[in-house]
């Protein structure tokens, strides 16, 4: 029997010297364990009042309740002792669902539950959380005064400690009533002392402290208490003050040193690995902005290098694939972190075990799909895309091509980000000496092997769209009359131009989905005109953004490689013309759409590029012009 899911008792620590319990205990067991350890007259507590005298349970009281019980149980349906106890208003019986032994263990506990217990049943209010932290007060106090006077003798703290594993538990109901409880626990001193715990010698306190500020932090807690109206507000400033009390006692700090303390073969240890990162995902779910802080104050980022170049997958590595991939979204600083500790070529080393082997389930999918997009963020700084080019980063994501496992259309989405941008070019001039094209156009045009039939819609999109952004990426980079250039050239007019037609197939999607989304946002339009609103620069913006993912996005990328293609070759030039013209359309169309694209073009200057380059937009401008003349 589960006495901890029975009665919703925090369990006693299992770890140290704590005392113990078997998962069944006997009610015999019980009631001597109540004769054993209830305090006699003479007892007193942390603070040095005497304890109130509980009632003890006797052997007359046992073998009462145990004539009355067999007298009903012999013949009661399930052995239910309260089978003939309990009834409705009409008569009907229905009993309690507890057998005699179910029952003595729960009355055992109902006499003589300890302090804490009762407690916690309790509504929160301001009074209950203020005798819950002075409790908790008293149990570190008494926990710390035992351990100095008595450091070589466990027996002598081995009480507190059991005390104070359950004071630290007790804190968990805090996080229903977030508004009263964090302000509290800030201004009693009691996220100090919880914090302080964080050194404590028992590893296993050190656990139970790190699952109760994980589940404080949680971005949901309270959301079953709170008022529509007012929760959401509330909810927050409560969590912003626990935070920044947290923050100004080094949480980040202690919960990074505690990483290296605990050992994960040990379930315990597992688990509070666990709720560290979880700890950490929560801040910074609530403050991105300290992620810096976090990766320049402490050595997470090291430890996150190392745990994820485990042999075995489990939960706690792909957790930190995934704070690894939230500490790269969109800081410079943690990227280039990650360069200096060669963290690309450790990523690197983690994607190669995916060249020929599938992920074995969705958990482990998850953790490749994570150390790729972190490749994929990093990728945005030139630095990183150097260090990329000298780990041989290009030459792997090709040989991942080729084999076509689950991770193929991942690497295409890193070359993708690779070669993008003018720090880009090396990259670029690489993948083509790489033999890079062949096997580039041959994703492209959609030869895939059995593996890749099954493929979802959605990824295939995917691959087509990051296999647009490295064409692209080639024609801007490469240099002019090179040989690379010239062998890019010669794949649109190869086999009677089937991948240029293959362009033009994708604009007829990409134009398709885009009319679709122009109808949608010109009904909303009229409908804000009709009703007197302004349509502001927010709304526009907002109309931009559904276009590109609707297809425009698409129809830029294809119209700038089709513009690049017709001006530098004129055997194609002709046949893109004629194509365009059963559609009725023309190149004026693709200008329109480079123009869309020009306006819309990020004017800072490209970091990392040679200065000789043109700008993305001084590009666009001169395809424009020369299709204008056309």
């Amino acid at each position: 029997m589960d006495i901890d899911k029975l009665f919703k008792v925090p369990k006693l620590p299992t770890g140290g010297n704590k005392r113990r319990m078997p998962d069944n205990p006997t009610p015999e067991m019980l009631k001597r364990m109540k004769i054993d350890t209830s305090p006699g007259p003479s007892e007193s507590s942390s603070n040095g009042h005497t304890a109130p005298a509980s009632r003890k349970a006797t052997v007359e009281d046992a073998q009462d309740a145990d004539g009355d019980e067999r007298m009903e149980t012999d013949f009661a349906p399930g052995g239910d002792a309260d089978y003939f106890a309990e009834e409705d208003d009409e008569g009907r019986f229905f009993g309690g669902g507890l057998t005699s032994e179910q029952k003595d263990i729960l009355n055992i506990f109902d006499n003589a539950g300890g302090e804490g217990v009762q407690e916690d049943l309790e509504e929160l209010n301001i009074t209950s959380i203020r005798k819950l932290l002075l409790r908790f007060e008293r149990a570190v106090n008494k926990n710390q005064d035992q351990r100095s006077k008595y450091p070589d003798d466990p027996t002598k703290f081995i009480d507190s400690e059991a005390d104070l594993d359950l004071a630290i538990k007790s804190l968990l109901p805090l996080a229903q009533e977030p508004a009263l409880a964090y302000p509290e626990l800030v201004r009693s001193g009691s996220v100090a002392r919880l914090i302080g715990l964080l050194s404590h010698e028992n590893e296993d306190i050190v656990i139970d402290v790190v699952e109760v500020i994980h589940e404080l932090t949680d971005e949901d807690v309270g959301n079953e208490n709170e008022d529509e109206d007012q929760g959401e507000s509330s909810r927050e400033d409560a969590l912003k003050t626990l935070i920044e009390g947290l923050l100004e006692n080094s949480i980040l700090e202690l919960l990074v040193d505690n990483l290296s303390r605990l050992k994960e073969t040990q379930e315990s240890d597992r688990l509070g690995v666990f709720h560290v990162l979880g700890i950490f995902e929560n801040v910074l779910g609530f403050n991105a902005e300290l992620s810096t802080d976090l990766v320049a104050k402490t050595t997470i980022l090291d430890w996150i290098l190392q745990r994820i170049q485990g042999k075995t997958h489990d939960d706690n590595r792909g957790y930190a694939a995934e704070l690894l991939s939230i500490l790269l979204q969109n800081n410079r600083s943690n990227r280039l972190a990650l360069a200096k500790k060669d963290g690309v070529e450790t990523a690197l080393k983690v994607i190669s075990n995916y060249r020929r082997r599938d992920p074995v389930d969705a958990d482990e999918t998850e953790f490749m799909e994570n150390i790729f997009d972190s490749l994929c963020s990093a990728l945005a700084e030139p630095e990183v895309k150097k260090a990329f080019l000298d780990c041989e980063g290009v030459d792997l994501m090709l040989i991942i091509m080729k084999e076509k496992m689950q991770a193929r259309s991942r690497s295409i989405k890193v070359l993708d980000h690779a070669m993008s941008g003018a720090a880009g070019t090396p990259a670029c001039e690489t993948f083509v000496e790489a033999l890079g094209l062949k096997v580039l156009f041959s994703t492209f045009m959609g030869k895939q092997n059995k593996k890749q039939k099954g493929a979802t819609n959605v990824t295939a999109s995917e691959d087509v769209s990051h296999t647009l952004g490295i064409i692209s990426s080639l024609f801007s980079n490469l240099a002019s009359d090179s040989p690379a250039r010239i062998r890019l050239l010669a794949k649109f007019v190869e086999s009677n131009y089937e991948k240029t037609d293959k362009l033009l197939e994708i604009r007829d999607a990409a134009y398709g989905r885009l009319a679709t989304v122009e109808k949608e946002i010109a009904v909303e339009k009229k409908e804000m005109q009709d009703e007197g609103e302004e349509i502001g620069e927010e709304e526009e913006d907002m109309w931009y953004l559904r276009r590109l993912d609707g297809g425009l996005f698409t129809l830029q990328t294809v119209d700038y490689i089709l513009a690049w293609v017709a001006m530098e070759d004129d055997g194609v030039r002709p046949h893109i013309q004629r194509m365009l013209d059963r559609r009725n359309k023309s190149l004026k169309d693709i200008v329109q759409t480079l123009q869309i694209f020009h306006d819309n073009v990020d004017e800072g200057s490209e970091p990392g590029g040679d200065d000789s380059q043109l700008s993305q937009r001084e590009i666009l401008k001169h395809l424009m012009a020369f299709l204008e003349g056309c």
